[in-house]
């Protein structure tokens, strides 16, 4: 994986190839163009030096300096404040707040049905609850030029790091029915910083999508 390196930074991520939480921190040091030393976590074999940082040894897990976050919403945000341009969060406090639910229904929502089918459990069950969840707010990505924002923020970061993996999670919309999803997706993943925090094993999801 490629990270743009036109800012200095002494940060290291440790990352998983294939972990939608990890891609979403991956994603925001991209579009920031923050270089950073990623570590790329074997899920079978975890290094000694994480559980040593991070008390529930997952990844993603960043270290700067003498600073360690843990939990890809808590490190989005510190990374963006830290590099506050180009900004990823909305500017009025109504809208953050906004943008901060849609992240936590995305993860509790989504990402629980991607990771319950990933792990084959109730796959058809669960791939058809999030196909239906999708389709029924597919306007919502086309009302905007991002999601509920004219801005690429952490939140797009968030459902984008979903987006890609639809392919593995075997969810393929019939013609029209998911048209503005579809252009969002195209939106986003032709975006430079997309391209670049993508990992090899990340690439081979998707690649339906000429990157």
């Amino acid at each position: 994986m490629v990270v743009a390196t036109s800012k200095r930074s002494v940060m290291t991520l440790y990352s998983g190839a294939n972990d939608m939480f990890s891609h979403q921190v991956r994603l925001v040091l991209a579009e920031k163009g923050v270089a950073a030393d990623i570590v790329e976590v074997d899920p079978s074999s975890f290094p000694e030096e994480l559980a040593e940082l991070n008390p529930y040894n997952t990844v993603p897990t960043l270290v700067d300096r003498e600073l360690v976050l843990y939990e890809a919403s808590i490190i989005m945000e510190y990374v963006d404040e830290r590099f506050p341009h180009p900004p990823l969060m909305p500017v009025y406090p109504v809208a953050r707040a906004q943008s901060r639910l849609m992240m936590t229904r995305v993860v509790k929502d989504w990402y629980f049905l991607a990771n319950q089918i990933m792990q084959n459990k109730n796959v058809d069950a669960n791939r058809q609850s999030l196909e239906e969840s999708l389709i029924s707010i597919a306007s919502v990505f086309s009302s905007q030029t991002f999601f509920m924002s004219d801005e690429f923020t952490l939140l797009d970061c968030t459902i984008c790091a979903l987006l890609w993996r639809l392919p593995e999670l075997g969810i393929k919309f019939a013609p029209n029915v998911g048209k503005p999803i579809e252009t969002y997706m195209k939106t986003i993943f032709h975006r430079q910083g997309f391209k670049n925090s993508l990992t090899h094993a990340e690439r081979e999801i998707n690649v339906g999508y000429i990157l």
